[in-house]
């Protein structure tokens, strides 16, 4: 607020006046002495009241505390009017007046003035700055006692009566409690107070020195009225009046990392424990030491504070750096964590680890921004929040990419699934989105999370991509491929029949979506593409391959693989069939992966593939029947083949015709197979040559 016309005038008076004041004071004729003490010198009193007053009226938001300090103001005048009217002169001067009630009267109307103008200022603070704040205090007071209060204790206990004794008191105390608090307003702006607060510091300093000087040359009988000490309490008054019209910085923020306010507890402990070690060397000052008790009870009491707020903001801030913040779901890192807690635990109960990826969000968020986009986000993980419920957790990974593991206990994870991509779909009149899933099984698939995620993120961008391409497309080229094949081999049909449906049923089983499981009966009937690039006279040789042989023959899943990438509607199945002749104890080939580092249609793929080849007859080898087939797969379970899908492929056999492939394979575990129908087209394992 900028000062009135009439308000500079008054300052400059006011402040011409207080020169003027000085200059009589120090050098002046002896017959204005009069003049300056009486007048001018109340006069500026009273002018500091007036500009408190005017201040008081023009500023609602301000008006207690600088009507306060204007109070506070009146009440010097009135015991300084009283002094030059009534006690000059007397000789003794009586003591305690009137006046001194009115002197004294300033401390409370003062320290109620800054208390109020603190709160309207500084208000809204945390709590640990204001424990800053009463540290200060108490440490300044504690100083100021130690160092100004032991002549006014002397003086004091030279008085006769109570009254004069605690007068005397009074006003030490008073200054104390005045510059401890404005300490504590230093402490609690960092130690930036700003023009206003220096300026009433000023003032509050001036007159407590001036006041501790006037005692100490009144003790020593050097004090002499009209001398330049006189000037110093009218012009502590005019900083205060002067400080109501200054600019102020409103709603100060105060950073409680800041250095300043770091250092200014140590600061105050260390001015509290010099208190003390003083106080047990010389002669203690009981209030003193008091004031550096609790001082060092408070610095105490703040670091307590601060410990706990630093715990708390800890706490806060690895919630934070788990946590996605705008869907409020846990992020990449905290899925991390949960599956490494969870596997390493050894906990066998059933979970999947489902990752979701939008499809169509990007076109929404070209079409109508980030902020619709953003929108869009939270709420479809506030859907599949509300999905998982309290079945597992729901994280978003990055952008549109959102993941979640659920125990399903016996519930139908496919019905789950389905829920949670109708939750992350949104459909508008102008755009359409939906989610493209993969699905790993826990612990089954994986015994790391890195392998959990790769294998869902394999699952889910193959159903993407499925999503994707047109059915009619896909059909196409599998029915090309299977025609190359009819024709180099015309007996090859029913085998590759058969093994897609063993397979597909035992992915079935196993779980797998009927997409997944779609996959692997299009991998079981391609997966010997490859073999057209084989040399007849080693794919028809009748006796055994020597090594040259046999590395041509271990090309194939490469080769296959080549093919059928070539072809980008079948590039799922083309990952497959490479790794279709991989063993689970890592000895297989091309690329000798163990375990779940194969992809499990891999794996259904080499165990169907194998029993086929195994109940069908071979120039080298005359058929098994189904049980001895059986039973030789469950021998080589774990080292050749998988051993959750040696138990799906069989129990899948036996489940009767419901679970079983639609033909091809009799009626028996027993049943006999029909005679050779491809030779080395057919096979899939050392077990059974291939």
């Amino acid at each position: 607020m900028s000062a009135p016309l009439g308000v500079r005038i008054l300052q400059g008076a006011s402040l011409l006046a207080f020169a003027a004041l000085t200059l009589q004071l120090a050098v002046g004729p002896a017959d204005l002495d009069a003049l300056f003490a009486d007048w001018v010198y109340s006069g500026i009193i009273l002018s500091a009241a007036v500009l408190c007053a005017t201040r008081a009226a023009a500023d609602a938001a301000e008006r207690k505390p600088w009507a306060l300090l204007s109070l506070a103001l009146i009440a010097w005048l009135v015991g300084e009017v009283h002094f030059s009217t009534v006690l000059r002169g007397l000789d003794p001067t009586p003591f305690p007046t009137l006046g001194d009630a009115a002197f004294i009267l300033f401390y409370p109307a003062t320290y109620a003035g800054i208390v109020m103008l603190v709160r309207e200022r500084l208000g809204g603070l945390p709590r640990g700055v204001w424990i800053d704040g009463a540290i200060a205090a108490l440490g300044v007071a504690s100083l100021g006692a130690a160092l100004l209060l032991g002549p006014f204790l002397t003086r004091a206990s030279g008085e006769d009566s109570l009254l004069a004794a605690a007068t005397n008191l009074a006003y030490p105390l008073g200054d104390l409690v005045l510059l401890g608090l404005v300490g504590g307003v230093f402490a609690v702006t960092a130690w930036r107070p700003g023009r206003v607060w220096l300026a009433i510091a000023a003032g509050l300093l001036t007159a407590a020195l001036a006041d501790a000087t006037f005692l100490l040359q009144s003790a020593r009988g050097a004090y002499e009225e009209g001398g330049p000490l006189d000037a110093l309490w009218p012009g502590a008054l005019l900083l205060i009046g002067v400080s109501a019209w200054m600019p102020s910085r409103a709603n100060a923020t105060v950073d409680p990392r800041s250095p300043r306010v770091i250092a200014m507890p140590a600061a105050c402990a260390a001015a509290a424990l010099a208190v003390l070690v003083a106080g047990s060397i010389t002669e203690p000052i009981a209030l003193a030491l008091l004031l550096a008790a609790v001082t060092l009870a408070l610095v105490v009491l703040r670091m307590a504070l601060t410990l706990s707020e630093n715990t708390r903001l800890l706490a806060e801030s690895r919630d934070d750096a788990l946590r996605d913040p705008l869907t409020g779901l846990g992020n990449r890192r905290r899925l991390m964590g949960d599956l490494i807690r969870r596997m390493s635990s050894g906990a066998t109960e059933p979970a999947a680890l489902v990752l979701f990826d939008l499809d169509g969000f990007k076109a929404y968020n070209d079409a109508f921004g980030h902020p619709a986009g953003d929108a869009v986000l939270a709420r479809l993980a506030g859907g599949l929040r509300e999905c998982v419920g309290s079945r597992g957790e729901a994280y978003r990974l990055a952008g549109d990419e959102f993941c979640a593991i659920v125990d399903f206990r016996g519930e139908d994870l496919d019905d789950f699934v389905d829920r949670a991509r109708q939750a992350l779909s949104e459909r508008g009149a102008s755009f359409s989105m939906s989610a493209s899933r993969g699905v790993a099984l826990l612990p089954d698939e994986a015994e790391e999370p890195s392998g959990a995620l790769h294998v869902a993120d394999q699952r889910m961008y193959a159903d993407k991509e499925s999503r994707r391409r047109p059915v009619a497309a896909v059909r196409q080229a599998r029915d090309l491929l299977l025609q190359v094949l009819h024709e180099r081999e015309p007996d090859l049909e029913d085998h590759v029949r058969e093994v897609a449906e063993l397979a597909a049923a035992t992915a079935h089983r196993l779980g797998l979506h009927p997409g997944e499981a779609d996959e692997v009966a299009r991998a079981a009937e391609l997966h010997d593409v490859g073999k057209t690039a084989i040399p007849d006279v080693i794919l028809h040789k009748p006796g055994p391959l020597n090594e040259e042989e046999w590395g041509f023959m271990r090309r194939h899943t490469l080769l296959g693989e080549r093919i059928l990438g070539a072809v980008p509607a079948l590039r799922g199945v083309a990952a497959l069939v490479r790794s279709s002749h991989e063993r689970f104890d890592g000895c297989g080939y091309p690329d000798r992966l163990s375990g779940a580092e194969i992809p499990l249609g891999a794996r259904i793929l080499f165990a169907c593939d194998a029993f086929d080849a195994m109940t069908s007859d071979r120039p080298y080898q005359r058929a098994m029947t189904h049980a001895e087939a059986q039973a030789e797969l469950r021998r080589c379970a774990g080292t050749q083949f998988d051993p959750a899908v040696v138990e799906a492929l069989v129990e899948t056999w036996r489940g009767g015709p419901e679970s079983r492939p639609s033909g091809g394979f009799g009626t028996g575990a027993d049943a006999e197979l029909e005679p050779p129908r491809g030779r080395r087209f057919g096979g899939g394992s050392s077990a059974v040559r291939d």
